[in-house]
């Protein structure tokens, strides 16, 4: 497990690869934001992301219970999610499957545990999209949906592209409760009832 670790990692290196996934792995709309309050800095240590992180999840928390409980009567409810450094470690090692972000798993869980649909919007390309979702539910994500960019997305804006593919998702029937990203372009955009903002650090997080 990667949880406590005590050492500190350089924001200036990338997240996993594309390529390396692969490699490692055959197989409404007006938004209310909750950021961190934590100062960007050169170097981040796991331990001060975990409470940043844990810190966002603590104001989710008591609003989707709340929301969860005052469903509507066949009112179908839907948490949209980013995927890198939001619902996995992305940045924090190399392991592979890579592990889940405990705060983000702890309220995911609560809200498929309460009927609640998890889709999971990330910019990552199609190419990866089968050991996106095996990672996501070996880790404990029960995946409603795992939407990727195919080659027309790729051409899109980030934001464009995320915004579009939470407008399908309320055409499928949904209802998005919360949206969770650790950048602005992955709550832009409107089309979730509220929005939840990981720390990214001014952008050193991917």
């Amino acid at each position: 497990m990667t949880q406590g670790r005590p050492w500190t990692r350089r924001l200036a290196v990338t997240a996993v690869s594309a390529s390396a996934l692969v490699a490692l792995a055959a197989p409404a709309n007006a938004a209310t934001t909750t950021t961190s309050t934590a100062a960007a800095a050169e170097d981040v240590g796991y331990a001060t992301w975990q409470t940043d992180c844990q810190a966002v999840m603590d104001q989710a928390l008591p609003y989707l219970k709340q929301r969860i409980a005052a469903a509507k009567p066949g009112e179908k409810q839907a948490i949209v999610f980013d995927i890198d450094n939001t619902t996995l470690e992305t940045d924090f090692g190399f392991s592979w499957p890579q592990p889940a972000n405990k705060p983000v798993l702890d309220v995911a869980e609560y809200a498929q545990e309460h009927g609640v649909s998890l889709f999971f919007v990330t910019a990552r390309p199609g190419l990866i999209y089968l050991p996106t979702e095996y990672n996501l539910e070996h880790d404990g994500y029960e995946v409603s949906g795992l939407y990727v960019r195919g080659l027309l997305d790729l051409f899109k804006e980030v934001a464009a592209y995320k915004t579009a593919q939470r407008v399908d998702i309320e055409n499928k029937g949904y209802t998005i409760i919360a949206n969770v990203g650790n950048s602005a372009t992955d709550l832009s955009g409107g089309h979730a009832e509220k929005t939840y903002k990981l720390p990214d650090y001014d952008g050193q997080l991917s």
